[in-house]
């Protein structure tokens, strides 16, 4: 049987984005990394790289003067959970709010995503079971770029516990990223944007870079471009390690990028045994001391956390060692190449 095609959903007439800015006396802040995208094709586009949301539940991210929030809300889903850190765009969202009222839910929130429980906000109704197709569960939105890359891992170490939205199942998230953000997300095996981001994105997630915004979409416009990824939970993450040694190992290997990648596995151990253990973790792990890196696959940094996972349980003192301590008294030398995921503070949507 032919799938049935849902019409958008009708809303009362509203003022456009634009009056909306006009009409509330919205403006950017520089201090708070804003910006506001105004065109209704790009931000459909957004929306669209979500997939069919109709009946479900979408926890929007930073929905400012509710651009997003609308194509969202066109799209007919269950129930609407915005987080917005400014109070200033807290009367465009209850307008929202209002129009659709009696067909969509809509819960707004004024507070930090960090500190924000979005598992509390989520009908109980729609779990399922990790191993069954995603849950009617969707996490959409304009990451405030100068967090962007910690809320990631927050969110990657909370699906790694299936907690907060994760409780729910592989819950699915479409998201936007300074471009060279996302696009170290996908790297691939080779790649010179590979870094600890793809390794960690892709052992816990299938990563889709969807499309780029351009800079010249926004008002006011920021210096760099934008880009849409998708991340969807794997059924069978690639590596089955606690998430912080996991992300241990992978930042101390990444560290000197573009030197051997035993250099920085030589730093997980201490000065006076760190080259024989560094070895004997790579020959467990069946891995070539000479690999650099970016040359490492997401299945073989499994095999050295599960390694390292070994050797610390055998000499449960490396775990907490830390080379970058006072203690040490020869430290090993900066990095020639450092990871440098850092995002760069620019402007939000």
């Amino acid at each position: 049987m032919a799938a049935v095609k849902v019409l958008p959903l009708r809303l009362p007439p509203l003022p456009s984005i634009k009056d909306v800015i006009r009409l509330y006396k919205l403006r950017a802040l520089r201090e708070l990394s804003q910006n506001f995208l105004m065109e209704p094709r790009l931000i459909d586009k957004i929306v669209r790289a979500a997939g069919d949301i109709q009946n479900h539940v979408v926890c929007e991210v930073g929905p400012g003067p509710g651009g997003i929030t609308r194509s969202i809300i066109h799209r007919a889903p269950r129930k609407v959970v915005l987080i917005e850190k400014d109070p200033r765009f807290v009367p465009s969202l209850e307008l929202l709010a209002d129009a659709c009222k009696g067909k969509v839910d809509v819960d707004i929130i004024t507070g930090d995503v960090l500190k924000t429980d979005l598992a509390h906000f989520i009908p109980s109704d729609v779990k399922t079971d990790w191993h069954d197709p995603p849950p009617p569960v969707n996490l959409i939105g304009n990451l405030p770029f100068s967090v962007s890359t910690i809320l990631i891992i927050r969110w990657l170490e909370m699906m790694s516990r299936r907690e907060g939205p994760w409780s729910f199942g592989r819950t699915r998230m479409t998201l936007t990223f300074q471009k060279e953000v996302a696009e170290r997300m996908a790297a691939q095996l080779m790649d010179k944007q590979r870094c600890r981001l793809s390794v960690m994105c892709q052992s816990w997630c299938t990563v889709n870079y969807k499309f780029d915004i351009p800079g010249s979409a926004f008002v006011p416009k920021p210096n760099v471009d934008v880009g849409v990824v998708t991340l969807t939970p794997l059924k069978y993450p690639l590596v089955k390690q606690p998430f912080k040694m996991v992300e241990k190992v992978i930042r101390q290997i990444f560290n000197m990028r573009q030197k051997y990648s035993i250099r920085g596995a030589q730093t997980l151990f201490p000065e006076e045994v760190r080259e024989e253990m560094a070895l004997r973790m790579y020959k467990m792990a069946d891995i070539d001391p000479i690999t650099r890196p970016f040359q490492i696959a997401n299945t073989e940094f499994a095999r050295i956390c599960d390694a390292y996972s070994e050797i610390i349980k055998k000499y449960p003192e490396f775990e907490h060692y830390d080379y970058r301590a006072p203690k040490n008294k020869n430290p090993d030398p900066q990095p020639e190449e450092a990871d440098m995921e850092t995002d760069f503070v620019v402007n939000k949507m």
